[in-house]
């Protein structure tokens, strides 16, 4: 799915109009619309900046909106065989279904990895079990790993969310 997909995705999950998402980003009301279609069908692609803004408005990590162009099969099969290639997953088959699997011969290349996927299955499970609700697995989805206590990783803005936020408050910033 490529970028624009996955705005049009998220932002229609999170129930919000293409011109109120790009009001919110800082469009002008006339034309809102219209440029938050343009990045949705793919005819414009956003800066990192407004990557930022639109993934702070829409409450996802950027990575969420960045996610690798899978939007053929083929394209999909040739990120599963990188991914062979990067971080060990295998194709297997476990009681005649196939799964992607860790290689556990790769030793510590891929430990966390595994992490990240038991952290994973654990969210996957709690909203099997009905102890979470969709809003909440897709909230910790699209936000990892902000809400994954044990991922180890800083809870910190992003650089692009950080330069874009000094910028809209550095008027009022001089001001104090």
């Amino acid at each position: 799915m490529a970028i624009g997909e996955r705005i049009r995705f998220i932002r229609n999950l999170k129930g919000m109009t293409q011109k109120w998402l790009g009001i919110a980003v800082g469009f002008p009301e006339k034309t809102a619309d219209i440029r938050m279609a343009q990045y949705e069908s793919g005819s414009r692609t956003p800066k990192a900046v407004l990557t930022g803004a639109l993934a702070n408005v829409l409450d996802v990590s950027p990575l969420a909106l960045s996610v690798p162009d899978i939007d053929s099969e083929l394209g999909l099969m040739h990120t599963f065989f990188a991914l062979e290639d990067l971080y060990g997953l295998k194709i297997d088959k476990v009681n005649d279904e196939l799964c992607i699997r860790l290689d556990s011969h790769r030793g510590n290349s891929n430990a966390f990895l595994f992490d990240f996927f038991a952290a994973w299955q654990k969210q996957a499970e709690l909203f099997k079990n009905g102890e979470i609700s969709k809003e909440e697995y897709d909230r910790w989805r699209y936000n990892y790993p902000k809400f994954d206590a044990g991922s180890g990783y800083v809870k910190v803005p992003s650089q692009e969310l950080s330069d874009v936020l000094a910028d809209a408050f550095k008027d009022r910033l001089k001001e104090d």
